[in-house]
Order: structure tokens, then C-alpha cells, then sequence
């Protein structure tokens, strides 16, 4: 009887009491999932679509991506999770163990437990296909699929790392980020290449314009943060700029993200020219830190024979010529210019390329222009010879 009544009270506690839940897989990411170092069959989901699908008699291997990193994440599963859904393309979720992988070219691989199509895709319709290396005028086709490649995938990724070192490096350095305004009725250059704003629908307004004035697309922050370097010693910006130039070229883009700065109570061009090389050399170096594989693939097909040119640029001091010594270069040089080098005269495309190639390829800072040459906001060095040309 005593020993009836003990077990009805162990039933009533455990009935009372909530039964402990299993816990949960962790949610890792394909980059985090193959960083784990020494795995040990821990219970992780991984969600991303499939980039490949290799069946055999009782072994099904799937390589999943979700974006977070250049290389997959190799799928093991039992030939029985296999389904008709289950194709190149579609979107997946997989719960499984985290085991240290067999093959050398991989550290760690995920031994599946349960797979989950979340969405199909049918790989007849499909434009992207397996092993396929597209050319990028084929992909400007797709711009809602064209970021699952390789090389737009890499490409977003090194620039999303380049975006973060940017600010980083301002904020290591005492700079206060400023948002300037998008639309502005300032002409900041007064080059006449601006994208005016207007009203979709006929609006009624009570003038002719909707904001009173003209508005335009900004082409430049640099009048907004002067404003604001009345206040802050150091500030920057780094938003979308527009340029309405007609021209198809690398040179001269609709849009396109520009990083501008202003510092108050400078003593010398040296100041803001050591911020800039800084600039550069701190955000390549966190690039190349970041995403090493992605900046390869970059180097291998994008941009072939431009890694030893910048790891050149990293490691030598930038270089600083006037614009005086820059026309004595031009002049002696012995290759023939489209536009020919005059005291006076600004510098084109051509002729900065062969100051760069003189100089060893280091990037080159050249100042002291003639003041005809520069917009009303540049500051004249008042010394006079900038207005007639020197011997």
C-alpha cells in the first residue's frame, strides 16, 4: 500500500512538471559551419540552395551554398532522403551531424538526418547550370538569379567587406559620419550632368517645381559636409552619387558609391593625402583578410594580373609630384599622346596612366594645379605662380 501511494505521488509530480524539450540544432551558416575546426558530430540546420546533386546506390551528396562563402558545404546523406523534388537550384533546409570530413580538400562535411525542399526548381528552366561558368554579358539577363554565381557572388561579398573597412577605418579615426541628402537643388561642380527629380503623377503643387526650387540627384556631398565641418573636425560621408553622363564606360557611371571626406584645421595637403593612402591601404588589407578566397577568384578571372600590382601599392609609400614636375614628364616622355601635354592644360586619362607607369606603378598624388583648372571650393595656395606658366 506504501509502496502504491510513492508511486502515485511521482506520477502526480511528473504530470505536473513540463517535460524537458530536446533541444533545438544550432543554425549555422555554410561560412561558420565550415570554420568549425575540430567537429564532433554536433547537431546542427543549415538552410541554402543546391549547387550540385550526385546520387549513387546507396549515397546521396548534395553541395549546398547560402551566399556566406565562396566554397559549398558537402551534404552526406542515406539514399532514402533522396526525393524527386531534391534538384539543382532549389532551396533546402538540412538538420544533421557536423563530422570531420574524409577528403582532403574539405575539412568538415554534414552528415544528413533530415533534408527539406523548401522550394523546386526546375533545372530544364533553370538559365544557371551545373559546372557552368557564364559569361557576365549572358547574366545581365538575370539580375534576380546572376548572384548565385561565383563571380557575382564574390564580387558582392568583397564589396559588402571593402563597405564595413570603410567605416571602420573613419571611425577608428575620429571621423563622424554624416547621411547627406540624396536630393539636393545643389549643382556641387556645375558640370550640367545632373538627374532632375519630378513627380511620377501630375501633382498639384502651388509652384512649378515640387520641392519651390529645382531638385536634382546628388553628384556630390562634398557642400553638405563642408557645412558640417563648421561644427566637427572630421567628417565623412559614404552614400549613392548620380552622374546623368551618356557614356558606357568604366569611367562613367548613372550611379555609383563614393566616399568623401572634409577635415577642419589642416596645416598642409600632407595631412589629407596621408588619410587617403590610409584609407586605401586600411580597407584592402581587412578585404584581404576577410575574403581571401573571393578576392583570389577575383584576381584568377576578373581581374587577372592585378594581384601583384596591389600587393606593389601596398607595401610602398604613395608618391607626390607637383603639377609642374608632372608636365616636365609628359614633355619628356617618348610616347605619343592623343592630347598633347601643355602647362595650363588639365591632365587626361593617358597622361595619368603614364605618370603611374614612371613612377613604378605607385600611386600618385600630384598638386599645386593652376587655379584655372580647379572649381570655385579649391583653396588657393596664394603664391602666385599657379596663374602663368613656370620655365
Amino acid at each position: 500500500m506504501l509502496g502504491a501511494r510513492c508511486l502515485l505521488r511521482a506520477l502526480r509530480s511528473c504530470s505536473s512538471a513540463p517535460c524537458p524539450r530536446p533541444k533545438p540544432p544550432a543554425r549555422l551558416s555554410v561560412r561558420d559551419a565550415l570554420r568549425v575546426q575540430s567537429p564532433s558530430g554536433e547537431r546542427v540546420t543549415v538552410q541554402g540552395w543546391v549547387r550540385s546533386v550526385r546520387s549513387q546506390k546507396e549515397v546521396l551528396f548534395l553541395h549546398v551554398n547560402d551566399g556566406s562563402s565562396l566554397e559549398s558545404l558537402q551534404i552526406v546523406a542515406d539514399s532514402n532522403l533522396e526525393s524527386r523534388e531534391l534538384d539543382f537550384g532549389c532551396s533546402v533546409e538540412i538538420q544533421g551531424q557536423l563530422v570531420k570530413s574524409p577528403y582532403k580538400r574539405q575539412n568538415v562535411e554534414l552528415k544528413a538526418e533530415k533534408i527539406e525542399v523548401v522550394g523546386t526548381c526546375d533545372p530544364k528552366d533553370f538559365p544557371l547550370k551545373y559546372k557552368d561558368r557564364p559569361p557576365l554579358e549572358y547574366l545581365r539577363q538575370f539580375p534576380h538569379l546572376r548572384c548565385r554565381t561565383n563571380a557575382l557572388g564574390s564580387i558582392l561579398r568583397v564589396r559588402s567587406e571593402a563597405t564595413a573597412a570603410i567605416h571602420s577605418f573613419f571611425k577608428d579615426n575620429g571621423f563622424v559620419h554624416i547621411h547627406t541628402p540624396i536630393i539636393t537643388s545643389n549643382d556641387c561642380e556645375g558640370a550640367g550632368e545632373l538627374f532632375q527629380v519630378e513627380p511620377s503623377s501630375k501633382i498639384k503643387v502651388p509652384e512649378e517645381n515640387f520641392f519651390d526650387v529645382p531638385a536634382f540627384l546628388t553628384v556630390s556631398g562634398q557642400l553638405h559636409l563642408e557645412v558640417m565641418s563648421g561644427a566637427f573636425t572630421q567628417v565623412f560621408t559614404f552614400g549613392p552619387t548620380f552622374r546623368a553622363e551618356n557614356s558606357q564606360s568604366r569611367r562613367h557611371l548613372s550611379e555609383f558609391y563614393m566616399v568623401e571626406a572634409e577635415i577642419s584645421f589642416v596645416e598642409s595637403l600632407q595631412d589629407i593625402m596621408q588619410v587617403m593612402e590610409g584609407l586605401f591601404k586600411s580597407v584592402t588589407a581587412m578585404v584581404l583578410a576577410s575574403c581571401p578566397e573571393d578576392v583570389a577568384l577575383c584576381h584568377k578571372f576578373i581581374a587577372p594580373g592585378q594581384k601583384d600590382r596591389l600587393e606593389h601599392m601596398l607595401k610602398n609609400n604613395f608618391l607626390t609630384i607637383s603639377y609642374t614636375e608632372a608636365m616636365e614628364i609628359l614633355k619628356q616622355a617618348s610616347q605619343n599622346f592623343t592630347f598633347t601635354p601643355e602647362w595650363g592644360v588639365d591632365l587626361y586619362t593617358e597622361h595619368e596612366k603614364y605618370l603611374v607607369e614612371h613612377c613604378g606603378n605607385i600611386p600618385v598624388f600630384v598638386i599645386n594645379y593652376p587655379l584655372s583648372l580647379k572649381p570655385f571650393y579649391m583653396r588657393d595656395n596664394e603664391d602666385g605662380p599657379q596663374h602663368t606658366e613656370i620655365a
